[in-house]
């Protein structure tokens, strides 16, 4: 396990200890987290696969982000645009450093990391193809409609997240299927926190869409 603050993020990337294991997974983490935090996600999911796992570079009382917010669910959007202008290229110098291709490139995302791939989506079409966002929050309406032709997208969700309204989660899902990306929707009972049932129904998508 390799860890450096090369390309303006402190990240970790693992290579894949199985010589077949050519798929690499992106963690993004949720406030408070760090490149270590969705280890045990990413052994789960799928633990013959590499994985890329950035910090967020913002700082919210001590915690790490992705970019700034004003309040609960209130964010910057000036410093969204930057941060998600900042993590794609990052992505792109991996995608060469590390020799990954994009379509072997999976994102894993909760909460403000599963944030931060969307607005990475949206803006940069192609770039993540397949993603597994925990508890994401719409993070801009694009002005002009991305094609997503291509992309699979799985959000999970809970009916009593007090974070993540349900509207909110159907709403997102209903623009990525507008933009013709391919999205399933998992729902459970509880709030904003994982769960084992999310966990399960990711990996089933990962290996279905894989």
């Amino acid at each position: 396990m390799n860890k450096n603050n090369t390309f303006g993020f402190t990240h970790l990337y693992k290579p894949s200890s199985e010589p077949l294991g050519k798929k690499t997974i992106l963690l993004l983490h949720r406030t408070g987290g760090d490149e270590e935090s969705l280890l045990p996600v990413a052994d789960f999911l799928m633990p013959q696969s590499s994985v890329l796992s950035p910090r967020g570079r913002v700082l919210e009382n001590g915690m790490p982000r992705f970019f700034k917010r004003h309040s609960e669910g209130v964010f910057d959007m000036e410093d969204l645009r930057i941060g998600t202008r900042e993590l794609a290229g990052f992505i792109k110098n991996s995608l060469v450093e590390y020799g990954i291709e994009t379509d072997d490139l999976i994102a894993v995302g909760y909460s403000n990391g599963a944030n931060i791939a969307s607005s990475v989506i949206f803006s940069y079409p192609g770039l993540l193809k397949t993603a597994a966002l925990f508890h994401p929050m719409i993070p801009f309406i694009p002005k002009t409609s991305p094609d997503l032709s291509g992309t699979r997208v799985l959000i999970t969700a809970g009916r009593n997240d007090p974070i993540v309204a349900v509207e909110e989660t159907e709403k997102l899902a209903s623009l990525y299927r507008d933009y013709s990306a391919a999205v399933d929707l998992f729902w459970h009972n509880s709030g904003h926190s994982l769960t084992r049932g999310e966990l399960e129904a990711a990996k089933s998508f990962l290996s279905e869409s894989l």
